[in-house]
């Protein structure tokens, strides 16, 4: 045979070969390959006879498991290569439920099935809420009212009681309103545009506290006694959880609680704890207490220990110390230390009774599990509209140089980045919520849109900032984002810290618990489980061969090889986020086989893990919002964006991850192919520029990037103000060009439009009706553009500030 048909039958072997691994093929395919091979090489027969062993070996389990799995087994147990999981890791592991991002270690995504899901819609009743006791009491007082009280005013208490605010996740029957997770979040989203102070008050009565806990775990009699008062505001709840020594360590609590018997018989408990950073806990009525439960004297059972467990204890029982409060960030909730010392209760007053002594980090995990995707994603999204809107408007109100801001490739490059980002957060809540409203409990997507709505939210209101400017900084009545810039790093910090929810629940939980194999593999190899053992390693090994030849094929074709459910200007970007999940799956099992069980060691790492595997979540909620609501064209720049936005961090997390592997791994070979072949470039300039100027216009495009937040009519409001200048100034703009034609055309001098109004009436190049319009706007705008000053006393050490300002400090024109 001459070297080109060798050459042409090597090639066609390994097209035949990559085929059969894009396509995942069974075992016997690729033993029939082989056979193939051999059938065109010819070897001796002594080789045609150890394939027939090979073949036997394979397919008979028995003989397999013997002569390779035992073996195998082992050698990984001695090894250690795969990670032990302690009990508070395999709670959190076991909570919940695997969704979308099970399709992404699987590495095939099914675009079908997922565009399928349901998709949430806000009911009329929902709506008729927002429209009415949430625009009530966003009009009751202004964000700098509240920090100026250091509280919310009581009439704003009353009416958050009266319209059952705190019991908006409780069922009608209890007396609560019944609200899906969608219509607490879009509550949720209309109240944080207001005030951070309005969602710390509301979310905590109705995300992770007594009420949740008691609705899914509270024995009838608990539930009928409290989630009527708690419904009501009767009750104020809190829960206390963290402690000086254990906040993200559950395994470290010291609170302690013991059961014992009193003089009448019945069975106590004896509680003592120290806790911090507790959210309402200045004036719960009824707190939520997380501690480890002791049975010294055996009144339960045999079993000492009993473990984390959770109670209800009512405020006013004697012991109980909440006499001091926390400053966080100046921002004027309710959080507070608290401490108990010889507290006395029922032991009925655990949650769920004694059946459920024990379980309480298990409940807290399966509580977590959907709440972390529902009440900081809304809470995000309500700042980053507000931040889009506020922007938006300044950067047309403000002018310099004779230009409205927003005209400033400067201005439009972050001001492109808050709109794109906030048409993708929005489409992170929606997704999430709607996976949850299903009856869904994703932890690593609920983890993933806490940690990504928070950490782009931060994001989103430091380029706010810059584009403000002193604006921004100077506070008082006017100033829209300063208050909201010193409280994102409390949305940071709570419901798990970023740092550790990236690091370890994302990735080093999530591979775990997400993986279609490693799960069983750990269970496996616990028990020294051959056959199950067996059962799963070998399909994992498959798959591992599908994901490489899935991820060579398409970095090929870049992507264009896979198929995409639609058709049209989003369906390239399918093909994309195809490609890079097929690239995960692979980096994925390569990071698993190099490491094993030091993996979870390696933080940097999983966090780059961990950021690939959010920003594919978050291009296929883009992309569902994008279908969901009809494929509207005025979405297409934000679509655009966003999805290149999204494969950028992801290309940059994928080098990130390669120029931290040993230089002689199992993955060092795809090194240079893929920094040659990126997953995805930065958004051009241009289409940055596309997304900015929606955010300046008026009309629907603007109108859908900021459904959701309270709009104030009052002119005399900072944001209505702001708006007022806005509008005047988008109509103004056009008599401004006018002017400006007729400098260039000779007919006025050329110097700023401003100072030739008068001019071009006599002119004839305005009319005297266009010059009252340009007045009014410039007024407005003038006025929109001010910055609170306070009364300065010389003889003070400090300036003394006032809910009214003696006057504010003016801009140039």
């Amino acid at each position: 045979m001459s070297g080109e048909l060798i050459l042409l039958a090597v090639l066609g072997y390994l097209i035949l070969g990559l085929g059969l691994g894009y396509g995942g093929a069974p075992l016997w395919g690729w033993l029939a390959y082989g056979a193939l091979i051999l059938i065109g090489v010819q070897p001796p027969l002594w080789v045609w006879g150890l394939y027939g062993l090979l073949v036997l070996l394979v397919n008979v389990p028995w003989l397999r498991q013997r002569l390779i799995t035992a073996p195998l087994v082992a050698g990984l147990r001695s090894a250690q290569v795969l990670p032990t999981i302690s009990a508070t890791e395999r709670a959190a592991i076991e909570a919940g439920t695997v969704g979308v991002e099970g399709e992404f270690f699987n590495g095939r995504p099914n675009w079908q099935r997922l565009l399928a899901a349901p998709y949430p819609q806000v009911p009329p009743e929902v709506q008729a809420f927002l429209d009415g006791p949430v625009e009530q009491v966003c009009r009751m007082a202004t964000d700098w009212e509240i920090y100026e009280r250091r509280d919310l005013p009581p009439e704003v208490w009353a009416h958050l009681k009266q319209a059952r605010f705190f019991g908006m996740m409780i069922p009608p029957e209890y007396g609560g309103l019944g609200f899906s997770n969608l219509a607490y979040s879009a509550v949720m989203a209309k109240l944080a545009s207001r005030s951070f102070t309005h969602v710390a008050t509301v979310g905590v009565t109705n995300s992770l506290g007594p009420a949740k806990l008691l609705l899914r775990y509270g024995t009838p009699e608990q539930k009928a006694r409290y989630l009527p008062r708690l419904a009501q505001g009767e009750d104020i709840p809190c829960f206390a959880l963290t402690e000086p020594q254990a906040g993200s360590d559950a395994a470290s609590l010291t609170s302690r609680g013991e059961v014992f018997q009193g003089t009448d018989g019945q069975l106590y408990l004896r509680l003592n704890w120290r806790k911090r950073y507790i959210t309402l806990g200045a004036i719960a009525t009824l707190l939520g207490l997380a501690f480890r439960l002791y049975d010294p004297n055996h009144l339960l059972g045999e079993v000492e220990d009993l473990g984390i467990t959770c109670a209800l204890v009512p405020t006013a029982t004697p012991g109980v110390v909440i006499d001091h409060r926390h400053d966080p960030m100046g921002v004027p909730f309710y959080n507070s230390p608290t401490e108990g010392h010889d507290v006395v209760v029922p032991l009925d007053h655990i949650i769920g009774g004694v059946a459920q002594a024990g379980q309480g980090w298990k409940m807290l995990m399966q509580t977590l599990a959907a709440g972390r995707g529902v009440s900081f994603p809304a809470s995000c999204t309500g700042v980053a509209q507000l931040v889009s809107q506020v922007t938006g408007a300044y950067a047309v109100v403000r002018r310099q140089f004779g230009l409205p801001i927003g005209r400033f490739e400067g201005v439009a490059e972050p001001l492109a980045r808050i709109g794109g980002l906030t048409y993708l957060l929005d489409a992170l809540r929606l997704y999430t919520v709607g996976a949850v409203d299903q009856g869904e409990q994703p932890a690593v997507v609920a983890a993933i849109a806490k940690y990504q709505s928070t950490e782009l939210t931060r994001k989103i209101v430091s380029d706010g900032m810059d584009i403000l400017g002193g604006a921004g900084i100077c506070r008082g009545p006017r100033n829209l984002l300063a208050n909201l810039y010193t409280a994102m790093p409390i949305a940071i910090t709570v419901e798990g810290a970023n740092i550790l929810t990236r690091t370890l629940i994302i990735f080093g939980q999530g591979a775990i618990r997400s993986h279609p194999y490693v799960y069983a593999e750990i269970a496996a190899l616990e028990q020294n489980n051959i056959a199950a053992f067996d059962r799963v390693i070998w399909p994992h090994l498959g798959a591992t061969v599908r994901h490489l030849c899935r991820t060579l094929l398409l970095s090929l074709t870049r992507g264009r090889l896979a198929r995409a459910p639609v058709t049209g200007a989003t369906a390239p970007y399918y093909r994309r986020l195809t490609w890079a999940a097929a690239t995960f799956a692979l980096f994925t099992d390569g990071v698993l086989l190099t490491f094993g069980g030091s993996l979870k060691r390696r933080e940097a790492l999983t966090g780059r893990f961990a950021d690939w595997l959010s920003w594919l979540y978050l291009g296929t909620a883009i992309l569902r919002r994008y279908e969901a609501e009809g494929r509207r064209p005025e979405d297409l720049p934000f679509i655009h964006w966003g999805l290149q936005f999204a494969l950028t961090q992801m290309q940059e997390s994928l080098e990130g991850i390669l120029a931290n592997l040993p230089p002689q791994g199992l993955l060092a070979p795809l090194r240079f192919a893929v920094r040659l072949n990126p997953l995805g470039t930065p958004p051009r300039d241009a289409l940055g520029q596309a997304v900015a100027q929606v955010l300046q216009t008026p009309g629907v495009g603007r109108d859908r990037i900021t459904p959701d937040i309270f709009l104030p009519t009052d002119s005399t409001e900072a944001l209505g103000r702001l708006e007022h200048a806005f509008e005047l100034s988008v109509k103004a703009e056009g008599i401004l060009a006018q002017i400006k034609q007729a400098s260039r055309s000779g007919i006025l001098p050329s110097q700023p439009p401003t100072q030739l109004i008068d001019a071009a009436v006599a002119a004839h190049a305005i009319t005297a009706e266009d010059r009252e319009q340009l007045l009014t706007a410039m007024k407005a705008r003038l006025d929109a553009i001010q910055v609170d000053a306070f009364p300065w006393q010389p003889s003070s050490s400090a300036p003394t500030q006032s809910t009214t300002p003696a006057h504010v400090v003016s801009a140039r024109l």
